[in-house]
């Protein structure tokens, strides 16, 4: 569309030099008007476009193919940001779509992240050679045609889903590990804090306890002492 409304605004710029000026000024601004819409439109087309992509696929999303080289992401990423920008469009996607054009480029420009994805690639690529019982010598392997091409995109899909599903299923595990970790902690605390308040309680009762104690030495009688008071009575016999 861009590409007609330059033609077009070429040849109404030849036509115009004949045409009154007044009639000029009228033509330029409808023109200009439809310049903007085409804008709009490519803005539009291109937030639709991102949104439709695979977003654990950084390339799709900005529409690059893989072993391009950082600056070659860059340049592609500052050219579609600009573009669909929240700033430049009233498109009411454009957030989101920024957002995750965002985040495709920090996942390309980082090593782990883009490595991973490379991997993901490289085995949905394996996998659908031997599905088809394909080497690395076949013809449709060496130039593959759009069929090839679109069957490895949508096995790409289908191992990058398997692989953040494990991600997420180990990030689980850990997660429940380290909860049960922190629960033992946690125990051991208030194990530790129970024994803390018995002892401080035992030390509090320790004077009560002990005047206890010698009030009770104090009321006890001696040793013998009811026995040296009564004499026994002798039984008289006969």
């Amino acid at each position: 569309m861009t590409a007609t409304v330059e033609s077009l605004k070429s040849e109404l710029k030849s036509e115009l030099k004949s045409d009154s000026k007044e009639d000029s000024l009228s033509s330029l601004a409808a023109l200009d008007a439809l310049e903007k819409e085409a804008s709009e439109f490519n803005k539009d087309a291109e937030i639709d476009r991102i949104l439709k992509a695979f977003k654990l696929d950084a390339y799709a999303v900005l529409n690059l193919q893989p072993g391009i080289p950082d600056s070659q992401i860059k340049i592609q990423y500052r050219k579609l940001s600009l573009l669909i920008h929240p700033d430049k469009t009233s498109n009411p996607l454009a957030p989101d779509a920024f957002d995750r054009l965002k985040k495709a480029q920090t996942v390309l420009l980082e090593d782990a992240s883009r490595t991973h994805l490379d991997e993901c690639i490289a085995d949905a690529r394996m996998l659908l050679m031997r599905e088809r019982k394909l080497t690395v010598d076949s013809a449709e392997v060496k130039e593959p045609d759009a069929e090839f091409l679109a069957a490895w995109r949508k096995k790409t899909v289908e191992v990058l889903v398997d692989a953040e599903h494990r991600r997420r299923k180990q990030m689980k595990a850990q997660m429940q590990e380290e909860g049960r970790e922190q629960r033992k902690v946690d125990e051991e605390i208030e194990s530790r804090k129970r024994r803390r308040e018995h002892e401080v309680k035992w030390e509090e009762t320790r004077e009560g306890r002990i005047g206890s104690w010698r009030d009770f030495q104090k009321g006890a009688p001696k040793a013998g002492g009811e026995a040296k008071g009564k004499k026994k009575k002798m039984k008289v016999l006969g």
